[in-house]
């Protein structure tokens, strides 16, 4: 994995930025347990391509990992509204799933008797 983060950071250093790119790291990242670098990433990835719904997707579900909920529940509004202009509506069914988590995580703890 460490292989291929190194050859996607060459790549981004050699000036072959892209959406495509972007998404690939960070996907690399995640799976080496490196959420927080990945979220970077992917917030690049949605900032050149806002209508990329995968990034979408991967960031929404990132933001949840790391314990940013609010800003999970932002990625994944805008992420559906994306998904559904495209047609991607698989992915617009995750990120509904990850929109009603970050919401619970949102949620103040209830106190229990």
């Amino acid at each position: 994995m460490a292989d291929m983060i190194a050859r996607f950071e060459a790549m981004l250093a050699g000036g072959q930025d892209s959406p495509m790119l972007r998404l690939s790291l960070g996907n690399a990242l995640v799976a080496a347990g490196r959420s927080e670098e990945a979220v970077a990433h992917l917030e690049h990835a949605v900032a050149q391509d806002p209508s990329y719904s995968a990034a979408w997707k991967l960031l929404s579900r990132q933001l949840l990992a790391i314990g940013e909920p609010a800003r999970a529940l932002q990625a994944c509004e805008r992420g559906i509204a994306v998904a559904r202009e495209k047609g991607d509506l698989q992915a617009a069914k995750e990120m509904e799933v990850f929109a009603r988590r970050a919401r619970k995580q949102m949620e103040p703890p209830s106190s229990q008797p």
